[in-house]
């Protein structure tokens, strides 16, 4: 299976903190290997089957995720191997990868958020992006829920690089009017849609990630290959916000546009049977991921 990063270039000044990056710039050695696996279209399921079971937690949290509602099997799994065998080598990737990332979000947002809620906020938008996807392009549902949970690593750079900075950000959209990428450009001279595509895209991550995670505020710009899932999560994302669901101060005055709803057949009725699933969505995904 092959991974390519989306061709659109990120920001220079956001490739330049990226590279500052020490503690967040190093994954974890089981993600690294996860990755590249990923991205090798030689590589087999007993390699990855291999690199999964020398990391114990992660095994626990792989089991715990592909026994789970989110995947709804009709009998219990055992074992890595036999999770390869039910999922399939793509959505093993796909699940290790999400499942190997909440280490990341560590630390304090603002006085009122940690990264924890952060890490609340994009499971349960990966969550809900896949339910949408489900409904909607069924074929992306896989990528729609790992864009999702990676949509706002940019926030994750921006603790680390900048917390002081970050927080001042917080405060200001509390009670400002502007978007919160508008109040991050003018604070600190870039935005965490600039930072989150030169992370994604720097660890090698899935192009439909990095087009999300850089463009999830603004999916028209991004690739015509990669902007469904991209407007996905942009639905899932301003779902999520407008629920107060962890940290969601990014998208919280944020409205699905019209041509997104008309497209995801959210209509008034829909829309409110999709809003009423949310929280359901994100609780469950929440207790899996936690």
């Amino acid at each position: 299976m092959t991974m390519t990063t989306t061709s659109t270039p990120a920001d220079p000044c956001a490739i330049e903190l990226v590279k500052r990056l020490d503690a967040l710039g190093t994954l974890p050695e089981v993600t690294v290997r996860i990755t590249a696996i990923v991205k090798d279209p030689d590589s087999d399921p007993d390699e990855l089957e291999q690199v999964i079971k020398h990391d114990p937690a992660l095994v626990a949290r792989v089991m715990k995720v592909v026994n789970s509602s989110l995947y709804g099997l009709p009998q219990p799994v055992t074992s890595v191997k036999r999770a390869i065998v039910m999922l399939g080598f793509a959505k093993v990737n796909r699940l290790a990868l999400a499942a190997s990332l909440g280490h990341l979000f560590r630390g304090k947002l603002c006085a009122k958020h940690t990264a924890k809620d952060l890490w609340t906020h994009c499971i349960a938008v990966g969550a809900v992006a896949k339910d949408l996807a489900a409904q909607a392009a069924p074929a992306l549902a896989e990528d729609a829920f790992l864009a999702g949970l990676t949509h706002d690593l940019g926030l994750v750079a921006l603790l680390q690089l900048m917390p002081k900075e970050l927080a001042a950000v917080c405060d200001r959209a509390e009670t400002d009017p502007r978007s919160f990428c508008h109040i991050e450009r003018e604070l600190i001279g870039v935005d965490h849609e600039q930072l989150g595509l030169a992370l994604t895209s720097e660890w090698g991550f899935p192009a439909t990630c990095c087009a999300a995670a850089g463009f999830h505020h603004r999916p028209g710009e991004t690739e015509e290959d990669q902007r469904t899932v991209a407007e996905i999560v942009q639905v899932a994302d301003t779902l999520c916000c407008g629920e107060r669901i962890g940290f969601s101060l990014t998208a919280h005055r944020q409205t699905i546009p019209p041509e997104l709803a008309a497209k995801f057949n959210l209509n008034d009725d829909q829309l409110e049977s999709t809003q009423q699933r949310v929280s359901a969505l994100a609780y469950a995904a929440t207790t899996i991921f936690a």
